[in-house]
Formats: C-alpha cells, sequence, structure tokens
C-alpha cells in the first residue's frame, strides 16, 4: 500500500516556517489516524524552538511542531475500538512521519499516533474547545500542586495558563485569588478577586493587608518574581508554572521566610480527562482564552509572529477545513480578531 501523504507546518529552519507535503507512516493495530480540524500555537516551547534555542534531536529542522491538536478519528487499527471513528479527540502530537522530524508533531492535516495519545471528546459541545486541554491540564496541575483549599493566592501574569490558575484554584477553595498582570485586555477576561495592572496601579497598594500562602509564577520574569515574594507570608509557597532557562532571583526573601519552591513540570497523569469533564459541565470557560484564529492557508509566519509578540493573543486556533467543508455546525466559539 502507498504511504499516505499530509499537508503539515514544518519548521524548516531558524524563523523559517513553511507548509510542505510528509509522509505518515502506516496505522499500527494500536495506532488511529486522525483528521485535523483544528491546531494552535504554543507561545513558549514552539517560540524557542522556532528562534533554535532547543537544540535536542526532536527540535533538529526540520520538523513539525504543534502538541495542541483537535481532529476527528477517520481510521482504527485492528486491536482498537473501531466504534471510535468519526469522534473528535484532542491530540497531543505524533510522532507518526517517514521523512520529517516531530517536535510533538500535531500541525498537520493526519496524525498517525497511538491509542493513548488520543483524548476522546465525548460530552463537550464544541470539539473546538479541546484545544484548552493541554492548557488547562497544565494549570490543574499547577493548582493541585499549590494545594489551594483555604489559602491565599497571587497569579503572576493573566496569559492563558495564568487565567485558567486564577479560575481554577477559586474552583478549588482558595479563599482570596489576586493577580498581577500589565496588559488591561488579558486583565480583563480574569476572574480573580482582584486584578492589579502594576504599569497602572502601586502593587503594594493595591495588595495592602494581604500576606498569600501560595505565589504562582505564569511570567518567567526573574523581577516580577522577586516583586511577588515580598506578598508571602512566612512559610509560603512558590510554583514555578512555566519554563524557564535559568533561575536568578534573591534569595534572601526565600531566606527570611524559609520559602518553599515548587516546578509544575506539565500535567500528571489523568488531568487532561479531568479538565474535559470540567469544559463538558461548564466549569471551565475554555472559550475566552480563543482570541485570535487563521486558516492554515494564510501567512502562517504572521500568524505565528503574532501569536509570539501580540499581548492580546491569548490562543491563536489554525483553522485546517473551511466553510462547506467543515459540513458541521457546533456552537459558537468566542473567537475573533
Amino acid at each position: 500500500m502507498e504511504a499516505k501523504k499530509s499537508k503539515a507546518i514544518v519548521f524548516s529552519g531558524v524563523n523559517q516556517i513553511e507548509l510542505r507535503e510528509v509522509t505518515l507512516k502506516p496505522v499500527s493495530s494500536t495506532d488511529v489516524m486522525v483528521e485535523t480540524w483544528w491546531s494552535s500555537i504554543s507561545t513558549g516551547t514552539e517560540k524557542m524552538a522556532l528562534n533554535g534555542l532547543i537544540p535536542s534531536p526532536p527540535f533538529i529542522f526540520p520538523f513539525i511542531p504543534g502538541y495542541e491538536t483537535v481532529g476527528r478519528i477517520v481510521e482504527a487499527g485492528d486491536h482498537v475500538n473501531q466504534g471510535l471513528i468519526g469522534k473528535f479527540a484532542y491530540v497531543a502530537g505524533s510522532f507518526g512521519y517517514q521523512d520529517v522530524n516531530a517536535a510533538f508533531g500535531g500541525a498537520s492535516q493526519y496524525l498517525v499516533c497511538p491509542l493513548e495519545s488520543i483524548t476522546v471528546l465525548d460530552g463537550i459541545a464544541n470539539p473546538q474547545c479541546g484545544i484548552a486541554l493541554p492548557l488547562g491540564a497544565t494549570a490543574l496541575h499547577i493548582v493541585d500542586l499549590a494545594e489551594v483549599r483555604n489559602r491565599k493566592v497571587l497569579v503572576l501574569g493573566q496569559g492563558a495558563v495564568g487565567i485558567l490558575a486564577a479560575d481554577l484554584a477559586k474552583r478549588f477553595g482558595a479563599s482570596l485569588v489576586a493577580v498581577t498582570e500589565p496588559h488591561q485586555r488579558r486583565l480583563d477576561v480574569s476572574t480573580a478577586d482582584i486584578r492589579v495592572n502594576p504599569e497602572k496601579q502601586d502593587v503594594s497598594a493595591a495588595l495592602a493587608g494581604h500576606e498569600f500562602d501560595i505565589l504562582i509564577d505564569s511570567t518567567g520574569i526573574m523581577t516580577a518574581i522577586e516583586t511577588g515574594l515580598r506578598f508571602l507570608k512566612f512559610h509560603g509557597k512558590v510554583i514555578f508554572g512555566g519554563y524557564y532557562q535559568r533561575m536568578n532571583i534573591d534569595y534572601s526573601q526565600a531566606f527570611n521566610k524559609e520559602l518553599s519552591f515548587i516546578a509544575a513540570r506539565q500535567w500528571a497523569k489523568g488531568d487532561l480527562r479531568r479538565v474535559r469533564e470540567l469544559i463538558g459541565a461548564g466549569k471551565i470557560n475554555a472559550e475566552k482564552i480563543f482570541t485570535h484564529q487563521c486558516t492554515v492557508d494564510d501567512n502562517l509566519m504572521e500568524a505565528y509572529s503574532q501569536a509570539f509578540s501580540d499581548p492580546d493573543c491569548l490562543k491563536m486556533i489554525i483553522h485546517w477545513k473551511h466553510g462547506d467543508e467543515a459540513g458541521e455546525h457546533f456552537p459558537t466559539c468566542n473567537t475573533g480578531n
């Protein structure tokens, strides 16, 4: 049988993106093939990868990026339940290519991947919301590590993960959630009890009278973290919610307050399904982080550049199917430019 071809987004060199044809590996007995409807852009890992800052083997150019993909299962291996065909699923990337590296590999028209790499989106009215599963699971893992119940929580940064972390902290019983964010449109989306724009407000005045049990960082900015440490109480806890190439903060505050520091790697087993249930039950508004959209046939370099640099762009959704080709109507997602 002739190998199946697929369109894919390929990072072909530093700051070089192209849409090219790639060759898929055959579907094994425990694999599924998914036809992509939507994918998205990671503003952390993918930005570093496109700039050539991750030299490990999966990121050797050329490679297919992407771990935020939702599509419909179109083929299932002999040892897979054939009833899954036709269902929508979130796919955490794919290594199923013959002629190109896969750095997660989810940005492809078709994906071949093991069954355990997918999360079926049963119970979610609009399967596009499955794009939020990895960010929601990351935020959920952060909040689990923070043990927020009956605690005062300060979240630095209201990007997509920070917004969801603040939502989940409230959902899981934090007594108070405060956030800081210098971009007003991001701050406006937040549901935190106290929202502080450090470019317009004095942070010390805005947080006066509060000592926080937990600091969650989703900025990656060392100066912001140092400032945030001032508001932690003795024996406070710091959760690092991003990826940091290097840590450089004043140790004296950690020493004087005997602070604890925890790095949140990604998400724990089962978190993707937990987020799916929260979205399905209406307990997480995933759509509010979908702020921008494009199609796979648009200027991809412009789309990625906007996702990486525009502070108003929380999450860029890439549409792989258009107009009548999509063939189905789902409840409207709150997306727009």
